[in-house]
């Protein structure tokens, strides 16, 4: 006996609703791990950054609502000096990775050049290796160079940074770059643009979602690092993310939150100024950008 339109149309919905519950309850460990290391580590921060300790008479601790840390960190002319050394040292790591990583992506992702994936890897394989051995042979290396930390502490520091942060570069790049409309560069050509304005006016807005990410992926970590600015330099160098270290590590709960939450405002600022880029390379495409 056939099935009337209004039962197919029920029996419909009812597969959909259990589909949705199903989906749902494979959302519920996403979101305990989502309540247990971020949420609830992200509402300490600002408790902490907004509260101070004290102890009575009797030893008996009293923590309440104070915005003594956070007074003690814009008076500080130390942590100020530290905060923008670490926006220069983030600012100009960029603009190196930046530098040395877009050509080096555009080539991988030309067709005639990019015949397999062996070269991508090899830019990659260094994301492969621990962060902490890395950085140990980058200081021995560049001792045996005559570049070490107590000689050259912001060089060194410099150029560590741009190696373990080179392949964060190269990856967003590489693959907005496997996208690129080479129709449309082809077009200008054609009608006359030379290749530098087909480069400006084509494959720069083209790119520019990889260009933001990859800015992403570097600045940020580069300002709250402390393991490589640490060992290049030899201590030479404090960037934020030394400060924030230190200040956990000697129980300043308070001071070290204040620092990582004015961190997580510098990351939101960021990603403010950058939400209005098309994320989809495809995006980037139509007569705007002539």
């Amino acid at each position: 006996m056939s099935l009337t339109n209004a039962e197919k149309n029920n029996r419909s919905n009812r597969l959909g609703q259990s589909f949705a519950l199903k989906r749902k309850y494979l959302a519920i460990p996403y979101a305990l791990f989502l309540v247990l290391f971020v949420i609830i580590p992200l509402l300490l921060i600002v408790g902490y950054a907004f509260t101070k300790t004290t102890y009575d008479e009797y030893g008996t601790k009293i923590t309440s609502f104070s915005f003594d840390a956070i007074a003690g960190f814009f008076t500080n002319a130390a942590k100020w000096s530290v905060l923008f050394v670490s926006l220069f040292v983030g600012i100009q790591t960029t603009l190196i990775c930046l530098v040395l990583a877009y050509p080096a992506a555009y080539f991988l992702a030309e067709k005639k050049f990019n015949v397999n994936k062996v070269l991508v890897i090899l830019f990659i394989m260094p994301m492969w290796i621990n962060f902490v051995i890395r950085t140990g042979a980058t200081r021995d290396l560049l001792t045996w160079m005559g570049l070490s930390g107590s000689t050259h502490p912001w060089g060194a520091t410099i150029i560590g940074m741009v190696y373990n942060y080179l392949p964060f570069t190269i990856l967003p790049l590489y693959t907005t770059m496997l996208k690129l409309d080479h129709s449309q560069m082809e077009a200008a050509s054609d009608l006359g643009a030379n290749p530098w304005q087909v480069f400006w006016k084509n494959v720069i807005p083209q790119s520019l979602p990889g260009i933001i990410s990859a800015c992403e992926m570097v600045f940020m970590p580069v300002m709250s690092s402390y393991v490589i600015s640490d060992t290049l330099s030899e201590g030479k160098i404090t960037l934020f993310g030394n400060y924030i270290y230190l200040a956990f590590s000697n129980s300043l709960w308070n001071e070290g939150s204040v620092m990582a939450l004015i961190m997580l405002v510098i990351i939101g600022i960021t990603m403010l100024a950058t939400r209005n880029v098309e994320k989809d390379p495809q995006g980037a495409r139509g007569a705007g950008l002539w």
